[in-house]
């Protein structure tokens, strides 16, 4: 793989360019690595009616599906994107987290869990009512991704 740099002081955003004769692992880790270090400033498309919003990943609280698609939640609106959960799955960097069958959450916007150990347990976001479930077999693998970001900060 060959890792190449231009500078280009006339452009107006940073751009990272990845080209490949096919999406392999390694491209693919590539990719969530680059996500990542963008830190949420990465800007995706969503709609509301027939107006497009481009927002940060970071203001982002979940995605979740619903009757009329995949919704993406902020602090204090929803709107629609085109992606589905899957999709959205590859493409978000590495602080979002799938959380059960309908919900990919920020794990950067958590305030609380509220556990419970026979059903889904409720994730609280923080400056907002909006809440999520967590099924019982994403709750391990959260809790542990949440303890690896606390020790690495």
């Amino acid at each position: 793989m060959k890792i190449k740099i231009e500078i280009e002081e006339a452009l107006e955003e940073d751009e990272v360019l990845i080209r490949c004769r096919g999406l392999t692992e390694e491209i693919a880790a590539v990719q969530r690595a680059v996500s990542e270090a963008a830190g949420g400033t990465q800007k995706f498309v969503f709609y509301k009616g027939n107006t497009e919003y481009y927002l940060r990943l970071d203001e982002i609280l979940f995605f979740e599906t619903d009757e009329s698609g995949i919704s993406a939640h902020t602090k204090s609106d929803a709107y629609q994107t085109k992606y589905r959960l899957y999709e959205l799955e590859e493409l978000l960097p590495g602080f979002f987290m799938r959380v059960s069958k309908s919900t990919i959450l920020n794990t950067n916007q958590i305030y609380s869990i509220d556990r419970n150990l026979t059903a889904s347990s409720v994730v609280a976001f923080t400056g907002t009512h909006k809440q999520v479930y967590v099924s019982r077999y994403y709750y391990k693998p959260l809790v542990s991704k949440l303890e690896e970001k606390r020790l690495h900060r």
